[in-house]
């Protein structure tokens, strides 16, 4: 028996050959959800702890159902102490998104406990699921970590904007994932996520992480994909889970509601659920 390796990143994989990865927002905590995602090819996984009440027993076994499949799972967690950074990375999640990152000093406190010496201090165990339970050794297990488990820093704010070229300068930053609702919101233009204000931060973190060799990654939809790629977005979250559930309830009762004499049965029941149109979740 060989060596026990730590698994790798399939998003990095990708990322790293130049390549773009598919993501589809998961909000229902059942990992079941995770399995039917995961199933239809989607690169990449992201649940959340920050608007969602999940509890880390759903995300341990959400975990366990993308790594079944060799899917990356990516856990937005709640800002709070360093633990609940770096749980999700020892339940063997690929990633964590850390939520509004105000400034390069926040900036630098995450790569700090979400990356190994020399990159960081984050704290060191080793005796949980992505450090096969003690079955690597402690410096395989910190160099491969940092190597094969990814920060996702959000910019939601303008804020950040002052100091982007010093955030997207700080080894052991990853990538950063622009949040064009919140950034609208913050801007005093809530819900105007293509106001020319909103693009323009679009474009220009996009542009920055690709002078200062980092990952973008955003939101998107099935027809912006190909331009958010131009841009140089290359983890692009398409769709959601509770999106396209409720559309095919809608869709289903609409279509079973009884009609007016002489109206065309099909007429009025919509496109269908995967027609590549379903609504996209307007996280961040």
């Amino acid at each position: 028996m060989g060596p026990i390796r730590m698994r790798p990143s399939r998003v990095l994989e990708k990322l790293r050959k130049g390549q773009v990865a598919t993501c589809m927002k998961i909000n229902l905590a059942d990992s079941r959800v995770i399995e039917i995602a995961a199933l239809a090819g989607f690169d990449s996984l992201w649940t959340d702890m920050e608007h969602v009440p999940n509890d880390w027993s759903a995300i341990e076994k959400q975990a366990l159902a993308a790594k079944a499949h060799q899917v990356d799972l990516v856990v937005r967690v709640a800002r709070g102490s360093y633990s609940d950074l770096i749980r999700p990375l020892e339940m063997d999640a690929a990633a964590i998104m850390v939520p509004h990152v105000m400034s390069l000093e926040d900036a630098r406190a995450v790569v700090r406990q979400t990356k190994f010496y020399p990159l960081g201090l984050r704290a060191l165990d080793g005796g949980n699921a992505d450090g096969s339970y003690c079955g690597i050794d402690t410096l395989t297990y910190m160099k491969t970590a940092n190597r094969e488990r990814f920060n996702i820093l959000q910019i939601e704010d303008p804020e950040p904007l002052e100091q982007l070229e010093e955030i997207m300068s700080l080894p052991g930053l990853d990538m950063i994932f622009f949040g064009p609702a919140d950034f609208s919101q913050a801007i005093g233009l809530p819900g105007q996520t293509r106001h020319q204000k909103v693009d323009d931060a679009r474009i220009r973190i996009a542009d920055m992480a690709r002078k200062k060799g980092k990952f973008a990654g955003t939101v998107g939809r099935v027809d912006n994909f190909a331009e958010l790629i131009a841009m140089g977005y290359q983890w692009i979250s398409v769709g959601a889970d509770v999106a396209g559930l409720s559309r095919y309830c809608r869709d289903i009762v609409a279509q079973l509601a009884p009609k007016p004499d002489g109206e065309d049965e099909q007429a009025g029941a919509g496109p269908g659920l995967y027609d590549g149109g379903a609504r996209t979740g307007r996280s961040g």
